[in-house]
């Protein structure tokens, strides 16, 4: 499941190639026809990369997940923060887990980054240990690689343990 952005990115990319084509411009050493089938290639390939890393990001949410043994919906428990960008251009929000139980637990939160059309950029996990009975105890989740435009983020799972 690719993102909004990374489709939009690709037809761009196809669409300026066309562009160029038709106008019958080159960069002197290839045909237009060249030109225009490299960007197309190019846009395929930042699609399929994207879609991968997606891909890759998911599965280890999972596996990560299934680890927890005993765990209890938690969802209610845990609320984020605000997004920031930082220096890298990654997504991060701030996770806290509020343990209303009285006794030390463990959280661990999928976090999803969407964008604002609810299509699925990256997704992290986040574990927020011992967190003392009645307590809440904060991490941060920070996406896998740079997102850009309008990005939300959800709680996708969230296991008390």
């Amino acid at each position: 499941m690719a993102g909004y952005w990374i489709r939009g990115t690709a037809g761009a990319v196809v669409a300026v190639a066309l562009g160029l084509a038709s106008a019958g411009c080159s960069d002197g050493s290839s045909s237009p026809s060249d030109s225009a089938s490299k960007a197309a290639s190019a846009a395929s390939s930042l699609a399929s990369r994207a879609s991968d890393s997606l891909a890759s990001a998911t599965a280890e949410a999972r596996r990560k997940l299934d680890q927890v043994k005993g765990g209890v919906n938690a969802k209610s428990a845990v609320t984020l923060g605000g997004i920031t960008t930082d220096a890298d251009g990654r997504a991060n929000v701030a996770v806290t887990a509020k343990n209303t139980t009285d006794s030390r637990k463990s959280f661990v939160v999928q976090v999803n980054f969407d964008d604002k059309n609810g299509n699925l950029l990256d997704t992290v996990v986040v574990t927020i240990d011992n967190v003392g009975a009645g307590s809440h105890r904060q991490a941060t989740a920070r996406s896998h690689r740079k997102l850009t435009g309008d990005i939300r983020a959800t709680v996708a799972t969230a296991l008390r343990h």
